[in-house]
This record gives structure tokens, sequence and C-alpha cells, in this order.
């Protein structure tokens, strides 16, 4: 039994990032929005070129993941 245990801490802990990059992912978002409303474009492009670099690597974990 405390290998299952073990198995499924390990299980969460691999979520983990995966939860912390969607997160990080609608945080850019929401602020290249709000950028945008602002009317500076500038930053609203920095942003969003930051949230496309986070939703790479949320695909890049995923496919990972699907792979094991």
């Amino acid at each position: 039994e405390p290998c299952g245990a073990r198995i499924i801490m390990f299980g969460l802990f691999r979520k983990n990032p995966l939860e912390k990059l969607n997160k990080a992912y609608q945080s850019k978002l929401q602020q290249a929005m709000e950028a945008q409303r602002s009317g500076n474009i500038q930053r609203f492009a920095e942003l969003s070129e930051e949230a496309d670099g986070i939703y790479q690597k949320i695909k890049a974990l995923e496919n990972t993941d699907s792979r094991e």
C-alpha cells in the first residue's frame, strides 16, 4: 500500500507544473487584454508574446504527459 500512495503523490506533483503554467497563461492574457483596452499596444504585443511562450510550454508538457 505505501508504494501505491507514493505513486499517487508523484502523480499529484506532476500535475502541479501544468496547473501553474495554466494560471500564468491566463494571467498574461488578462494583462494583455487590459493593456490593449488602455491603448498600450506595445505592452499588449509584449504580453501576448509572453503568453504564447507559456502556451508553447503547456503544449510541450501535455505532449510529454500523453506519451508516458
